[in-house]
């Protein structure tokens, strides 16, 4: 199991937009084959910093996932939302392995 970690810097003025960007992948992402954990948007500290937090079996299961979100018209709507809306000023991801316990195996 992989952890995926979404780092979004955004516009400050646009926490709304990404909001909305946001619920539209709690619905995209989980239906192409992600274990979404959430979007996380700022509150109080920075203001720019926002997080998307999903989960995977492996990269070859991630590629597979990413085909079927280019392929989904919410995704692809998505996708074009962002672009339009220019809320996003950078976006890096971070793969992480749960180091503590197995992820599969918790209640």
């Amino acid at each position: 199991m992989l952890t995926c970690i979404i780092r979004y810097h955004i516009d400050p003025t646009k926490r709304d937009t990404f909001a909305q960007y946001a619920r539209n992948w709690g619905e995209a992402i989980p239906r192409c084959g992600a274990d979404l954990v959430g979007y996380f948007a700022p509150h109080e500290g920075s203001s720019t910093l926002a997080y998307g937090i999903y989960h995977i079996d492996s990269l070859a299961a991630y590629e597979a996932y990413r085909a079927r979100l280019a392929a989904d018209p919410l995704g692809r709507e998505n996708y074009a939302f962002a672009q339009s809306e220019k809320f996003i000023h950078r976006e890096d991801r971070t793969w992480l392995t749960c180091a503590s316990h197995n992820l599969k195996e918790r209640p």
